[in-house]
């Protein structure tokens, strides 16, 4: 399709040489549809695959992430870990350390080791809330990888379109000043009229404007793809390399099935859940005392050495303000988060829809630029070329046609850019691959 316009628009450019009696000017023309010049070397393209690689291990929010899991699940076999023992020595007797009094059967020297036993079951609901923790950590984790892979290939298709506009617009530019060339030729010989020429200069001003907003895009989308990849935001970026659109393949209930079972959100809510769940079991078991078992020995001059064990446990009688009240503020964070994963459950079918439709119709427009608009703006330049040889038309209707033609190429590759940006973004959501 992007052949048969450039083919048309060359063969425009052959027909005003000859009625204009020009000799052709050597020119390199470059094919939209594969982007690889006829006579130049085309420098290598950036590697889609490769920029996410890179960003995944450089970007330090992905980073930060993943030590915050790590620190987490380092969290779990401490809350699963009885409290440390505690050790005391100590005498009676002589102000001197550890001198006793003969003869004074209340004179000692003493060692003493205790340790805390939770009631049963505490440890094991502190272990699994620690281990929740941790679970909702990595998908925020998880949720801050698709969200820079999205970002990544999102910052990659702008740079790719904005490439892309410069390209064909420096070569619309080039070949609009051969044409105002030769429209100045035949005005000097009398064959053409001066309206020609100065319209032909003012499209090339205004292709000029349009070339410097284009790369000014071009450069914002270098930038944002360099930030990701925690690179120098001036470093250089080879040009991006050609695609073909993907295809969706799943249906949007297929879509909303998908989420509801991949999505980072829900799953993190979920676990979320969980951890409330076991933290009012835990505020439940705070009613149950806990124990501490000691053992001591004493060792007395004159009297033979003594030892001794100790059971103690904490009553809970403050638990119409303490207990009590913890189990009302748990019982309050499980609510929460039960609310709060029926709203993300809401949110995702929204966002799941939005981004589905916006690629449905970047599809859509897709096949109407290949399928309608080009070729039917290709017949009215080829019908104008025809007409331009026998003086049914003016030259301004050949350079109309000419303009129009290249700025629907332009107008392609941006609509390419948006249906792959918005299947980028259904990507977090669903969590399989739809870009390619």
């Amino acid at each position: 399709m992007m052949r048969k316009v450039l083919s048309l628009v060359v063969g425009c450019f052959l027909v005003a040489l000859a009625y204009g009696q020009q000799a052709p000017v050597p020119m390199t023309v470059q094919s939209p549809s594969t982007g690889t010049p006829t006579q130049t070397a085309q420098p290598p393209s950036a590697d889609l695959d490769g920029l996410i690689r890179e960003a995944l291990q450089k970007n330090p929010g992905v980073q930060s992430a993943l030590r915050q899991v790590d620190a987490l699940r380092h969290r779990v076999p401490q809350a699963k870990t009885l409290p440390d023992p505690t050790v005391s020595v100590g005498w009676a007797g002589n102000i001197t350390p550890f001198s006793v009094q003969n003869g004074d059967p209340s004179s000692n020297r003493a060692i003493t080791a205790s340790q805390g036993i939770p009631y049963p079951g505490k440890l094991k609901l502190r272990g699994e809330i620690a281990d929740r923790e941790a679970e909702a950590a990595w998908w925020d984790y998880e949720a801050a990888r698709r969200k820079l892979v999205a970002d990544v290939k999102s910052a990659y298709y702008d740079y790719f379109a904005a490439a892309k506009a410069v390209e064909i617009t420096e070569k619309n530019k080039d070949l609009l000043q051969k044409l105002s060339s030769i429209a100045e030729a035949r005005y000097r010989v009398g064959k053409g009229i001066q309206q020609d020429v100065l319209r032909s200069q003012v499209e090339i001003s205004l292709l000029r404007q349009r070339l410097t907003v284009f790369e000014q895009q071009q450069g914002t989308a270098q930038v944002r793809l360099n930030t990701l990849l925690f690179r120098d935001p001036e470093a250089p970026l080879p040009p991006p390399a050609s695609f073909e659109p993907a295809k969706i393949g799943h249906s949007l209930d297929e879509l909303y099935t998908l989420a509801r079972e991949q999505d980072t959100g829900l799953q993190r809510e979920q676990r979320m859940i969980e951890r409330n769940q076991y933290a009012v079991n835990l505020a439940q078991k705070d009613y149950r005392p806990d124990f501490n078992v000691g053992y001591m020995y004493q060792q007395r001059p004159d009297l033979p050495d003594m030892h001794g064990f100790t059971v103690t446990a904490n009553i809970p009688i403050f638990y119409r303000t303490k207990q009590r009240e913890a189990v009302r503020e748990q019982t309050e964070q499980l609510a929460s988060s039960q609310r709060s994963k029926e709203n993300r459950q809401t949110e995702l079918s929204f966002a799941v829809k939005q981004q589905y439709l916006l690629a449905k119709s970047s599809e859509q427009l897709l096949k109407l630029y290949s399928q309608a608009i080009v070729p039917q703006s290709s017949l009215a330049l080829e019908s104008s070329m025809a007409s331009y040889q026998v003086g049914a038309v003016d030259f301004l209707t050949i350079l109309t046609n000419f303009t129009v033609v290249l700025d629907y190429e332009v107008s392609y590759y941006r609509e390419l850019a948006n249906y792959q940006m918005a299947l980028a973004n259904l990507e977090p959501l669903v969590g399989v691959e739809l870009t390619k």
